[in-house]
């Protein structure tokens, strides 16, 4: 494959910034050098040469699109840029790479599997759902779904680490579950699928392992960490909005089924192996 035929959109984000150290040599460019949702700035970008786009651009304040404001940028970005860079790749016969989320799914069932229908819960699963329908337009196309991402950036595990140096003993919701996606795994899977030229579609892909709720992942962090005398306090989705009325909902279950992916000849590798490696590196920084 020729790195430098690829095209990282989004390229400053936890998955744009795996995406880059994996393809040193593709083009990378942020939403100052391309605004997807810029109709015309998209149709007229050069798009010569450019065999593989990698949407890693995204609007991710969940709670956040529960507002007017957030729901419009939403819409805009996660439906509407798909829609223009889906034209883009079906125009210059490219492949988009599009990533969404298990947010897609109300939670109600175990393992989401990549042809359950879509029942988003948010504003934000219901401008994923729609950048689904939107990317599956692009002839050449993989729509790869992924849960709970942790990669260079502000997530889940940094603030856990942060609480934890700091001495704080958190309450985290024990009644969300699912599996970690570490930002390298995932670029591995998707580099997987473009050597193997599986066919198009919709995978899943995450870190193996036993599915776990966040109270149990930061527990996990405490314990790779070497955190001595923290403890972790159990509460549900329920109590902890309690005080955030304007919250969005999110899926219980979050776990994606892997029989798909596996099936191709690719290995995930478990997160709990890829947490304690992450927690060692974040640690040494």
């Amino acid at each position: 494959m020729d790195e430098s035929t690829f095209l990282i959109v989004g390229a400053k984000g936890q998955l744009g910034r795996a995406l880059r150290a994996r393809y040193p040599d593709a083009k990378a460019v942020d939403s100052k050098e391309l605004d997807i949702t810029d109709t015309e700035a998209v149709a007229g970008y050069d798009w010569s040469g450019i065999t593989v786009i990698f949407n890693a651009a995204a609007y991710t304040d969940v709670d956040g699109a529960e507002t007017p404001e957030g729901k419009k940028a939403a819409q805009a970005i996660n439906a509407g840029g798909v829609a223009n860079l889906a034209k883009a790749a079906a125009e210059h016969d490219a492949t988009l790479v599009h990533i969404s989320t298990e947010y897609v799914f109300d939670g109600t069932k175990a393992p989401h599997k990549e042809d359950e229908p879509a029942n988003p819960l948010s504003e934000y699963g219901k401008s994923k759902a729609a950048g689904d329908i939107e990317a599956a337009k692009a002839p050449k196309h993989y729509i790869v779904r992924v849960s709970w991402l942790i990669g260079d950036g502000k997530n889940f595990v940094r603030t856990m680490l942060e609480l934890g140096k700091k001495g704080v003993s958190p309450t985290v919701v024990n009644d969300q579950v699912g599996r970690l996606t570490f930002a390298g795994e995932l670029v591995r899977g998707i580099n997987h699928l473009l050597a193997v030229k599986a066919p198009f579609g919709v995978y899943n892909i995450t870190n193996s392992g036993e599915p776990a709720s966040w109270a149990d992942v930061t527990r996990a962090v405490f314990e790779d960490a070497g955190f001595k005398g923290l403890t972790v306090t159990d509460t549900t989705t329920e109590e902890y909005f309690a005080d955030k009325p304007t919250a969005a909902k999110r899926p219980l279950e979050s776990t994606l089924s892997l029989d798909k992916i596996e099936a191709t000849g690719f290995e995930p590798t478990d997160w709990r192996n890829d947490l304690a490696q992450y927690v060692k590196k974040e640690l040494d920084r």
